[in-house]
This record gives C-alpha cells, sequence and structure tokens, in this order.
C-alpha cells in the first residue's frame, strides 16, 4: 500500500494563476501545483534555504527538493516551448488559522457543510463574510449546528478558517475566481449563487435537492484580487440559469475514507 502523501503547508496563495506568451497562441498547457509555487516563492522570491523552507512548508528537505525541481522544470518547459502556465491543485493546507472558539466535535460519517451567514441568511459576499454558520450532516439529516466568527478577510484567510473547521462543503452567494481557487486548494466543495435561508439551503444540500449555479460568479472579484464582490446591497449578477442539484454529481468522499476529491488523484486531506 503507498505511503499517504503529506500535505504541505502554503502560507500564500498565488493571486496570478496563468501566464501565457504574448507572441502566440499558447497550444499546451503545463500545470504547477500550489505546493510547487510555494517552494518557488520561498527558495527564489524569499531566498530562503531548503531547510528553512522544509520548516515552513512542514514537509521534509528532500520533498522540499523534489518539488523544488518539479517547478523549476515546468516553468521551463513553459518559456522554452511557448506554453500557458496554469497554477491550481496539489496536496496543500493552509497554514493554522486562529479560531476564537471551540468548534463542535465533527464524527465520523459526518459531512461538515459551511454557510456564509448573516441574520439567518446567505451572506452574499464571500470575502466579506463576518459569520459561518456550520452545520454536521449524517443520512441526510441536519444533525448539529453552530455559529462561527471568522478572524480574517480575503478568500485566503477565509478558505483557512474552514479548512481548520474541517469543512467540506460551502453554500454561498457571489465569489470570485481566485476564492474558488483557494477553496478547491483547500479540498473544499462549492455551492454558489444561493440565496435566501441559510438553515433551507443547508437542509437542501443535506437531502440531496439544493439548487446552486457552478457558474456564479462577480467578475469583479477578480479585478480586485481579494476575493471579494465589488457590490454592496445590490444584485451581483450571478447567472440564474442553469442550476445544478447537489444530486446531479458525485457526493463528497469523506476525509475518513482517506480518499482524494480531486478528479486527478491529488491529496486534499487534513
Amino acid at each position: 500500500m503507498p505511503r499517504p502523501v503529506r500535505c504541505r503547508r502554503i502560507e500564500h496563495l498565488p493571486v496570478y494563476r496563468s501566464f501565457s506568451p504574448d507572441d502566440i497562441s499558447a497550444e499546451e498547457n503545463v500545470r504547477m501545483t500550489v505546493d510547487e509555487y510555494e517552494a518557488l516563492r520561498l527558495l527564489d522570491n524569499e531566498g530562503l534555504t531548503q531547510e528553512a523552507c522544509a520548516t515552513r512548508m512542514n514537509i521534509a528537505r528532500t520533498t522540499v527538493t523534489a518539488i523544488y525541481d518539479s517547478a523549476r522544470k515546468k516553468v521551463a518547459d513553459a518559456l522554452v516551448h511557448g506554453k500557458r502556465l496554469l497554477i491550481a491543485g496539489g496536496c496543500c493546507e493552509f497554514s493554522p488559522i486562529e479560531i476564537d472558539r471551540e468548534i463542535m466535535e465533527k464524527g465520523r460519517g459526518i459531512m461538515r457543510i459551511a454557510v456564509t451567514y448573516e441574520n439567518g441568511d446567505i451572506f452574499q459576499h464571500f470575502g466579506h463574510s463576518e459569520q459561518f454558520k456550520l452545520y454536521d450532516a449524517e443520512d441526510g439529516k441536519i444533525v448539529g449546528e453552530q455559529v462561527v466568527n471568522t478572524n480574517g478577510s480575503g478568500h485566503g484567510a477565509l478558505a483557512g478558517f474552514l479548512q481548520a473547521a474541517k469543512v467540506d462543503a460551502l453554500i454561498c452567494g457571489g465569489i470570485g475566481m481566485g476564492a474558488q481557487a483557494a477553496l478547491s486548494d483547500a479540498g473544499i466543495r462549492l455551492y454558489a449563487g444561493v440565496r435566501g435561508n441559510a438553515d433551507t439551503a443547508a437542509k437542501a444540500l443535506a437531502e440531496g435537492t439544493l439548487e446552486y449555479d457552478p457558474n456564479a460568479r462577480c467578475d469583479h472579484h477578480d479585478r480586485r484580487g481579494d476575493g471579494d464582490c465589488g457590490h454592496h446591497g445590490g444584485d451581483c449578477g450571478h447567472h440564474r440559469e442553469g442550476n445544478h442539484r447537489f444530486g446531479d454529481e458525485d457526493c463528497i468522499r469523506s476525509r475518513r475514507e482517506g480518499e482524494c476529491r480531486r478528479d486527478k488523484g491529488e491529496c486534499a486531506h487534513d
């Protein structure tokens, strides 16, 4: 049986996730993982030694060497052959996020749902969320609830907060591409473009009947670079057609099964 992969600690998410040559149309992509990006950032941008990088990423020095070599080869391939460089995925965990109150214990077989929360409803601007309501679901029913305050803003801090709270799925309204990528890196499944009562939405997700929009986002998020919505008090302009139901897709595999939730076999476990 292969040895489990140890997730790599990420301090700073990449703000820019796609690079393409200007003078040609790139026909091929090179995919760099977020942990490879972090090794490049720490070693080449911050000038750390491999030992210091290993400590910051919470992995062995030999692992740093391997992912750093892989990252440099991918950069060279993109530069020499005019390929598009994409940064996403990998076996990542965020730097520890302090939570100011005790989170309810998560039992075996539980799916933990988080909802951006304000006065009982789904808060529509992910990057400005001051509260999440957590729901533990088992066998299609909500078996536990808790409201928690956040201690940071911006998609990186909030994604790390949700990961620290052992969240499997997030229900929200408006969310940008940077925030979506951060949640994917954290192994959290996203159900965006949802409005209305938070309890009703969480119950629908647990039952497999939640309607959501996988394409819902505000373009303002991407330009601001912090995962926030530029609108305040108005409609974010999300698509209202083509909504999906939770039951249309494969269910999230629980962490207890030790399986990856990404299509290409990368680890997203705690």
